[in-house]
């Protein structure tokens, strides 16, 4: 093994061991040392990262087994790295926000009796996505796939004596199964055709698969890479949250804010994203599939949005705008235009955890009270915190020059090119989220830091103070006499740090990233998808970009949703009320979500429930037990009862029986005489 691939190891290693001490030692060697060997390890992933992305930079990249451990026919199972520019970022993209999210859960965490079961849960998380993107085979990505659902499930019900954080993580575990047994059949059909699990042997043999056909239903043949392509994007959409696996995110707000940050904004839900991407060569293939993904991503982006609107709890609106954007994410794979949609993956994974971690910021100031309406006036108590969540929201609406302008405008600008099935709708769908995106963000922002102070007034003791104190939160009794306050700076650091590339990272990175090809081999575009290409032509600078954007139609939009919500809710807060009232049927279908979570209640839980009560009244109660054990019994008992009429005891019946024998035998004997 050469230093490299000792380097490339150490990167999921490093938070592994991290996670062990901390998981498995951590009541021996106490609170400090656990968060200081997680933070250690997961510091060591980034810096050996940073050093990887200077020597991929500089044209090493790496493809092989490290270390190769079954055979079942053709399949080599191996534990295998494929590092290439596109892993390389996301390498970056994880370490450093999972860095942020270790920092700043010292300070959110610190009075909380699981500390360092926290701390080991998130390391492991870490070391889950880096087996992930790393991986250079289908094997790999889906251990890494599995362990990051496994530990999202542990993180989410980490408060385990909340029934609804019990509920919450059992509905994120259950939904992400759904998308995972498409996500297995589509592994299974490449192994199948192919012989193969690794991703270059694969898409070496893509000239003559894609002309192969499959019988699915009847004599109706399917493009074997449309079916492999819409079973692996199903696994990407219960990960990445797309209509309809998508329940599962809002409420995984339930667990402690630092991982909502981790896996709700930059890493956990952008696997699908990455996903696809990587298997490009694959999804260029089939048009179909592209539509599929597309039309997916555009209605998650839009009707996800619209929820938005009306929450009020803090973390839920940052959650609901997290899907949106993963559903702009996932249009940009529906068009081909891959490198802008691991653009935003990136630039989104900035600002959304910045806004998560400001929520939380927020929280603690408010003493665990989220419901933004009893906050306002934050702003002048909590300075930090309100002038990196603008930041945050400015990006997240795509403001020019920040890093969120770059990467939504050059995803609506390739819809807008793009002849996909779909694009239509999509386009429409991703011009309409730009105004909801602005509103909603600015509506949390407003509410939160401007206008009058409501937390005098406010009756702050509401469940979630109940929850946090239960699990061990300082949570002040008697809120009223408590007064919001700035966060301590281990709070506020990971929020200054993540705002920086919130800012800049976007102006710096577009050129390269979506037009010099920076990407190289690692994303396929067949040549008449390419979008980007077509984009590029009409690239100066970035600066040119910026100025040119205060003219575009996503813009006025964006100014437009920020206004009405400065307008509705610090100028005249009335007028929500009245639109509430005026137009309460749709503010019922909003609140219910679209009723996805009542059908998926009545129809899969209790389809599930009722076909469970048949099999178990029909085939356990009627055929298992009432025929099969007990018919059984009273059979064999029927026959004993019948051979008890014979076994009197008395001699002269037994003599007579003989006698009527004998008799019965010699006719039977004269009959054959």
């Amino acid at each position: 093994m050469t230093d490299m691939q000792k380097l490339y190891l150490l990167v999921p290693m490093a938070p592994l061991v991290g996670a062990i001490l901390a998981g498995l030692f951590g009541k021996a060697i106490g609170r400090t040392a656990a968060h200081v060997v997680t933070i250690l390890g997961v510091a060591i992933a980034f810096l050996a990262s940073l050093y990887i992305w200077q020597d991929v930079s500089a044209g090493n990249t790496f493809e092989g087994a490290l270390y190769h451990w079954g055979d079942a026919g053709t399949l080599r199972f191996e534990v295998g790295f494929l590092i290439d520019k596109l892993t390389v970022m996301m390498m970056l993209v994880v370490t450093f926000v999972s860095l942020m999210v270790h920092l700043y859960t010292i300070g959110y965490m610190h009075e909380d009796p699981g500390y360092q079961r926290f701390f080991s849960y998130i390391s492991l998380f870490t070391f889950s996505m880096l087996m992930l993107v790393m991986s250079n085979n289908f094997l790999q990505l889906f251990f890494g796939w599995e362990a990051v659902g496994l530990v999202s499930y542990l993180l989410i019900g980490f408060w385990y004596t909340r029934p609804t954080a019990i509920y919450a993580n059992l509905k994120a575990f259950l939904v992400n199964r759904v998308g995972d047994f498409g996500f297995l059949l589509g592994i299974g059909l490449i192994a199948a055709h192919t012989g193969s699990l690794n991703y270059y042997e694969v898409f070496a043999k893509l000239p003559e698969l894609s002309t192969q056909t499959i019988h699915l239903i009847g004599d109706h043949g399917w493009l074997l890479m449309t079916v492999v392509c819409i079973c692996l994007f199903i696994g990407a959409m219960g990960k990445s949250a797309q209509v309809p696996l998508h329940v599962w995110l809002p409420d995984s707000m339930e667990g402690p804010t630092p991982i909502s940050a981790l896996i709700h904004a930059a890493t956990m839900v952008t696997a699908g994203i990455f996903m696809v991407t990587r298997m490009s060569p694959l999804f260029e293939v089939s048009e179909t599939a592209r539509s599929f993904v597309l039309v997916i991503g555009a209605t998650t982006a839009l009707f996800m949005g619209f929820l938005g609107i009306i929450q009020n709890d803090i973390k839920r609106v940052v959650a609901y705008s997290t899907l949106s954007q993963l559903g702009y994410m996932t249009v940009a794979l529906g068009v081909s235009a891959y490198s802008a949609a691991v653009f935003h993956l990136m630039t989104h994974a900035f600002f959304k955890a910045l806004l998560f971690l400001a929520a939380g910021s927020v929280i603690i100031g408010m003493h665990h009270d989220q419901d933004i309406r009893n906050m306002g006036g934050l702003w002048r108590r909590m300075p930090i915190t309100w002038i990196t969540s603008l930041l945050g929201s400015l990006a997240l609406i795509g403001f020019p020059f920040l890093s969120g302008f770059y990467s939504k405008d050059a995803i609506i600008e390739a819809v807008q090119l793009s002849h996909t099935p779909g694009a239509g709708y999509a386009y429409f769908c991703v011009i309409a989220g730009v105004f909801v995106t602005a509103f909603y963000s600015f509506r949390m922002y407003f509410l939160v830091f401007h206008g009058k102070e409501r937390f005098h007034n406010a009756h702050a003791h509401d469940d979630h103070a109940h929850d946090a104190h239960a699990e061990g939160h300082d949570d002040h009794h008697g809120h009223a006499h408590h007064e919001p306050h700035e966060s301590p700076w281990v709070v506020w650091l990971p929020l200054v740090l993540l705002a920086i590339p919130s800012v800049i990272i976007g102006y710096m990175t577009i050129d390269p990233m979506l037009f010099k090809g920076w990407f190289g081999q690692a994303v396929f575009i067949a040549e008449p998808n390419n979008v980007l290409a077509e984009l590029g032509e009409e690239f100066h600078s970035s600066a040119a970009m910026a100025i040119h954007g205060f003219t575009s139609l996503p813009f006025a939009l964006a100014m437009a949703g920020v206004l009405v919500a400065w307008y509705f809710y610090l100028v005249n807060p009335a007028i929500p009320a009245a639109i509430q009232k005026r137009f309460s049927f749709i503010y019922k279908v909003l609140e219910n979500k679209y009723y996805f979570d009542r059908v998926n209640e009545i129809v899969f839980a209790g389809g599930a429930r009722l076909l469970g009560r048949g099999l178990w009244k029909a085939g356990d109660e009627a055929v298992i037990d009432g025929v099969l054990v007990n018919g059984t019994a009273r059979f064999v008992g029927g026959i004993a009862r019948l051979s008890r009429l014979f076994q009197t005891g008395h001699i002269y019946q037994y003599a007579f029986a003989i006698i009527i024998g004998v008799v019965v035998m010699l006719w039977f004997w004269g009959q054959r005489v």
